[in-house]
């Protein structure tokens, strides 16, 4: 390998200052050094994404390895329901991009699929909409033995539908004096009712939105809904505020989920899930106390947002 540099012909005028460029000779081919440089620094950044690359899914891995003694109790847990006859909702509620879908899916990931459901309601029909607000969910309430995990809820007409003026102040004061008393009866006739909450901050939704707009795996998942959640948000705090106030019940209470990190929000979730029915441990030496964190009760959390409110005359949550 050798050193030179390109220099002009003798014959043109000394005066003239020669512009020189350093060369290296790599297998008898004359490479420009300063081209290679450039060369080495897209190389150099080339393999540090690499390496953050592999860092992330080494970390996404060791997350769903983590979870993955929970998923086993799950399994176990389902055993139970089946064994007794058990019927099971689970309503999983919250702000758009708070991490429900995601959970769902590492809910049931190794669930026996004959004996769980996942409902996620449409649009009402005409049909719908001329019928008690009650009955196209209790159409897809479980048999004994079964799981049902609503992807939102009847609980659409005390957050979404208010806000958008998808229903009539008359519906909506309608839905609150009597969604109490419908869980209730739910509870007292056996069905484990078990009502989730994701809470995720501004900042941290709107950076999900971001990321779902930019990623064309993701933008099938924004909607017009979700464009406007984030002008909306205090809209949406004040309607939640109300909904704690009216129906976090003794027989039907809340619990709220920090999601913000959408792993800690699974795994405390499963425990919560878990922790409803007393079914024979398949490990006891698991950790089944949830995060305190991130897992706040429905009457813990009218607190925060009333001292928010007594603090900065406004929620904040």
């Amino acid at each position: 390998m050798t050193v030179g540099s390109k220099s002009k012909p003798a014959g043109e005028a000394g005066a003239k200052t020669t512009t020189q460029a350093q060369q290296i000779e790599i297998e008898g081919q004359p490479m420009d050094v300063d081209e290679l440089a450039n060369e080495w620094q897209v190389l150099k950044k080339e393999v540090a994404n690499l390496k953050a690359d592999s860092r992330q899914a080494i970390r996404r891995y060791r997350r769903e390895e983590e979870l993955k003694p929970y998923q086993a109790e799950l399994i176990k847990m389902q055993q139970y329901l089946e064994k007794t006859g058990t019927r099971m909702i689970i309503l999983f509620e919250g702000r758009d991009a708070a991490g429900k879908g995601g959970t769902i899916r590492r809910v049931t990931r190794y669930m026996n699929e004959k004996h769980y459901r996942v409902v996620a309601m449409g649009k009402p029909s005409d049909r719908e909409k001329s019928q008690w607000f009650f009955q196209k969910y209790i159409t897809q309430f479980p048999r004994g033995g079964e799981v049902v995990l609503f992807d939102r809820s009847w609980y659409n007409r005390a957050m979404v539908e208010p806000v958008f003026g998808f229903c009539s102040e008359h519906e909506y004061k309608n839905f609150m004096l009597g969604v109490s008393g419908f869980e209730k009866d739910l509870v007292r006739q056996g069905t484990v009712l078990i009502k989730l909450y994701f809470s995720v901050t501004k900042d941290e939704q709107a950076r999900r939105f971001e990321r779902r707009k930019n990623d064309p795996l993701r933008q099938w998942k924004l909607s017009e809904v979700d464009v406007q959640a984030q002008e909306r948000w205090d809209e949406f705090t004040n309607v939640k505020y109300e909904m704690l106030k009216r129906t976090h019940t003794t027989h039907a209470p809340w619990t709220m989920i920090r999601s913000n990190d959408k792993h800690k929000a699974r795994l405390n979730a499963m425990k919560v899930i878990l922790n409803s029915v007393p079914y024979e441990r398949l490990n006891p030496e698991l950790d089944f106390v949830p995060d305190p964190q991130v897992m706040v009760s429905g009457s813990r959390e009218l607190e925060l947002m009333e001292a928010q409110r007594l603090r900065s005359g406004k929620f904040q949550a």
